[in-house]
């Protein structure tokens, strides 16, 4: 009876096929009888047939492996299950071991399995040791197959395939995968690492299918070095995205190195370019917040793959230590049985007239396999399905082609599958957006964002606590930016945050010397806060270091300037419209146009009149424009008044018509010139924009020092803004100030020698607060507040997203009024102004301002009543002597009258009084002037 060991393995020595025919023979010799009860036991039954091995022909392939390894197993494991299955043939590995790199042990090993007769050689699994082996197979005819990554040829050095054949993916083909996931993934800066000269071979590939805009770094790596001093440089450069280029073995070395100098942090994103990556037990980085993707080639769940590595535990002679999992398989491994099926499976369909028969070959003979060429062919053609998926050779290079790369990244429960790579569709993507969030929802909820900001209202500003009130953490600070980061992260999305202020309390500028930034900028780029939050500005310099949300607030650049200090009221300010001179031409020219009036109104027979209308033949005429009535027609037409007698003489007419259209242009002129008058003494005439800060010297201006305001000047290309750029830096002193409240308190102090360039925001904020200060011009360029994070931020986008929803619920325009209107109980409030086209305010007009105006009014009022007074005066003298009375008799007869205002009548003549009428009429007037005194409030007259 055959033993276990007979029957179950074949082929794992050297000389398994000479034992072989030896056993077989002795069993013939015994006779037909031994053999009819084996086939009668098995029941000649086609299962009993296929693996009864006695009556198959043996098929030698000749294998290069360094000793115990897993690939040895691998390898026949597939040929032990090729012969079970298959009705003809018996598949033996006849195995040489080498060292890997050793080509001169594999070289002699060659010759070695050509001389055995074999059918094909698998192996070595380096380059350098291939090469020598595929020159001994091509030689010979033999069909030389590796399992091994080989740099594509050099243009113009293509060796034809037959018989050098490789399962392992195309290099070409497998760098334009990972040039691909480098641009699906919106790679545009990475950073390749590497630690042999194949790496910087894949590289090269790689880069040939990059867009050109991309930005990298390449560095390699010191195998069994300390690298660490390599990693702290690009942590300090502000790399995030690195491919690590480098065997399966030293991948964790490399990453611890890297998580010791926290270049495996937040932020971080690695792909591990081996093909093997997979199989590492990344247990202890499983947890941090770096992105880590690998590749491979084959699925581990594939009942293909599990059934094999069933077949590997089984038969395992030498305790090689074997995978316990799928996912532990190697890709080496996995493409030795890949080989072993390849090369069975070609003998297998092969034509029936096609008779496999190897021929023991020596390297130094010209003698070639006869079928060696057909048997060629048939590898080229045949395409199978291993466990590393379908498999086809191109059949000018004997290299794999159309073959799948799986995308794995790593999560805490290992690696999973995101997406898939073939090379006649491109990618495939398995995650949906909700698996994305979900993915990023578990790693934020480990996180404490730390939220970088400075002090400067009112944005941050450090809160006073009650009395008997401790503040802690968050509680320390209030403001614009703490309340929108809580209604973001907190409110919005749900997630812890600590805030921090910037030591320097600087925004963020590069330094040229040192090429860093500072600041913000330099906090976000160092890795050391999530997110940064202030009045920051985007612009491009910072856009190129940092990234940033959607605006939350928009503004521009513009002038800060204290307002002009209210001219001193003058009296007389009505007469300001027009000068002297002309106050003085026109005074004469009433003078001469009214005595001219009267000259021409004598001398025009018109203007004699009949004194009496109903006397026919008067003897006398009369002329009623003597010079009081010229006079007072000149006067009620530039007053606009007018009067009730009009010339009638052409002359005169003709004088007033002239007379009138001056007092029309000159009362419309001086209409006109007093409200520009008023306006202008409301104006500042300093300056009124930019361009007139740029125009003049005397004036300084400013910007913060380092801050984006200062930056659009500096790089700005319009020729105003230039020449203020120099203006600012040439001044001495500086003009800079090291933040806006500096800046605003300069304004104050300048006494009008200083304007400060800001942020309209900031203007707005400081002009509800200063009533002194004013807003000079429009804004000269548009820009908006951001919040930054570093680059690559997996928040980005719901930062983003929740400063939209924000936006449109009005909650940014509520917390904007929150902080830049003055409380309710605030001591002082400015009220805004609104302007003119001109720039300046529709001012009121005081007192002081029309002042002069009352004065003049009581002057007149004061010499019609000194007139009035000579005029009864001289009236009393005239009714004295025309009623022969006394002057005193005639005074107090008059005034009684005078005061007697509900008489309206008055009697041409008084009746001459008696002495006791005379008192009587004195006790009179006496009481009437007393009543009037009383009703006045003054004390006149306490006796007659």
């Amino acid at each position: 009876m055959l033993k276990p060991e007979f029957l179950g393995s074949f082929g794992s020595k050297t000389h398994y096929s000479y034992r072989i025919r030896c056993q077989y023979w002795n069993l013939k010799r015994k006779g037909s009888g031994i053999l009819l009860i084996v086939l009668t036991l098995y029941g000649f039954s086609d299962g009993a047939l296929r693996n009864f091995i006695l009556l198959k022909k043996h098929l030698a392939i000749g294998v290069i492996l360094p000793p115990n390894t897993v690939t040895e197993v691998a390898f026949e494991s597939a040929l032990v299950r090729a012969s079970m299955e298959s009705k003809k043939y018996n598949y033996v590995m006849n195995i040489r071991y080498a060292q890997y790199g050793d080509s001169f042990a594999a070289s002699k090993a060659a010759c070695d399995l050509l001389a055995s007769g074999v059918i094909a050689i698998y192996g070595p699994t380096d380059p350098y040791s291939a090469d020598a082996v595929q020159a001994h197979c091509r030689a010979a005819g033999v069909p030389h197959i590796q399992a091994s990554w080989r740099p594509p040829p050099i243009r113009g050095f293509e060796i034809p395939s037959p018989p050098g054949f490789n399962l392992y993916p195309e290099a070409v083909a497998l760098s334009e995968a990972m040039a691909q996931f480098v641009k699906d993934s919106d790679w545009n800066t990475y950073t390749f690492l590497y630690d042999d000269d194949e790496g910087l071979i894949r590289l090269q590939e790689v880069l040939k299918y990059a867009p050109s805009t991309d930005k990298w770094l390449v560095r390699r790596l010191k195998r069994g070095e300390d690298n660490k001093q390599l990693l702290k440089s690009l942590k300090a450069r502000g790399q995030t995205r690195v491919i690590l280029d480098c065997p399966s073995d030293r991948v964790l070395q490399y990453l611890r190195q890297a998580h010791d100098v926290k270049f495996f942090e937040d932020y971080m994103s690695y792909v591990l370019m081996s093909l093997d990556a997979h199989t590492l037990d990344l247990q202890e980085l499983r947890h941090g917040l770096s992105n880590v993707t690998c590749l491979r080639i084959f699925d581990h769940s594939d009942s293909r793959t599990i059934s094999y590595l069933a077949d590997w535990n089984s038969r395992n002679p030498n305790n090689i230590k074997l995978p316990n999992e799928t996912h532990q398989i190697t890709v080496e491994a996995a493409l030795a049985t890949d080989v072993a099926l390849l090369i069975t499976d070609s003998v297998e369909n092969a034509p029936e007239n096609f008779e496999i028969e190897p021929e023991p070959l020596e390297c130094d003979s010209d003698k070639k396999w006869k079928i060696g060429s057909e048997f060629n062919e048939l590898l080229l053609t045949n395409e199978i399905t291993g466990i590393t998926g379908q498999i086809s050779l191109n059949n000018s290079t004997g290299d794999r082609t159309n073959f799948d790369v799986e995308i794995m990244e790593l999560s805490n429960s290992g690696f999973n599958k995101i997406a898939k790579w073939r090379s006649d569709t491109g990618f495939v993507h398995f995650r949906t957006a909700n698996d994305v969030s979900d993915r990023l929802a578990e790693i934020w909820q480990n996180k404490t964002f730390k939220v970088v900001s400075r002090i400067g209202a009112p944005y941050l500003v450090e809160k006073v606590p009650e009395k008997g009130e401790t503040l802690t953490g968050n509680d320390r600070y209030e403001g614009y930016s703490k309340d929108l980061i809580h209604e973001i992260l907190k409110e919005t999305l749900h997630l812890n945050y600590e805030l921090e202020i910037v030591p320097d309390k600087s925004y963020g500028s590069y330094n040229k010397d040192t090429k860093k930034w500072d600041g913000l900028i330099g906090h976000l780029i160092e890795r050391k806060a999530d997110l940064a939050i202030c009045d920051l500005t985007i612009t491009y310099e910072r856009r190129s270091a940092v990234d940033f949300t959607t605006p939350f607030m928009t503004l521009g650049i513009s002038i800060l300037y204290s307002k002009p200090k209210p001219p001193e009221p003058e009296l007389f300010s009505f007469l300001k419209p027009f000068s002297v001179d002309v106050w003085i031409y026109m005074a004469a020219a009433f003078l001469m146009v009214s005595l001219l009036l009267h000259i021409l109104a004598r001398l025009a027979p018109n203007d004699w009149e009949n004194p009496h209308p109903c006397d026919k033949s008067p003897e006398e005429l009369e002329n009623i424009w003597h010079i009081k009535n010229s006079c007072w027609l000149t006067v009620g037409s530039i007053m606009t008044q007018g009067s009730d007698i009009l010339p009638k003489g052409y002359s005169t007419r003709w004088v007033c018509g002239m007379w009138w259209f001056f007092a029309l242009i000159m009362c419309s002129s001086y209409t006109a010139n007093l409200a520009a008058f008023l306006t202008n003494a409301a104006m500042d005439d300093s300056i009124k924009s930019a361009e007139d800060l740029a125009m003049q010297t005397k004036i300084k201006f400013g910007t913060v020092d380092g801050g984006s305001t200062s930056s659009f000047f500096k790089r700005s290309n319009v020729s105003t803004y230039q020449r203020m750029w120099t203006a600012m830096e040439s001044a001495r002193p500086s003009v800079f100030v090291k933040n806006n409240d500096e800046g605003v308190e300069r304004v104050n102090k300048g006494k009008r020698q200083y304007a400060f360039l800001m942020e309209s925001t900031a203007i707005e904020y400081q002009l509800e607060r200063h009533c002194e200060l004013m807003q000079v011009g429009g804004l000269l360029d548009s820009k908006g507040y951001g919040i930054a994070m570093p680059f690559f931020s997996s928040y980005r986008t719901a930062v983003d997203n929740a400063v939209l929803k924000l936006a449109e619920s009005g909650k940014l325009v509520e917390l904007k009024n929150r902080w830049w209107k003055p409380p309710e109980d605030a001591p002082k409030k400015c009220v805004l102004e609104e302007t003119t086209e001109e720039g300046a305010s529709a001012a009121e007009l005081g007192v002081d301002n029309v002042g002069g105006v009352f004065v003049v009014l009581g002057i007149g009022c004061g010499m019609a009543a000194s007139m009035g007074a000579l005029e009864f005066l001289w009236h009393v003298k005239d009714v004295a002597i025309e009623q022969k009375m006394t002057q005193s008799e005639a005074f107090w007869a008059e005034l009684a009258f005078a005061l007697s205002f509900w008489e309206t009548e008055k009697p041409v003549e008084h009746s001459r009084p008696s002495s006791s009428a005379s008192g009587d009429m004195a006790s009179r007037a006496s009481s009437v002037l007393r009543s009037a005194a009383d009703l006045f409030n003054i004390d006149m007259f306490n006796k007659h």
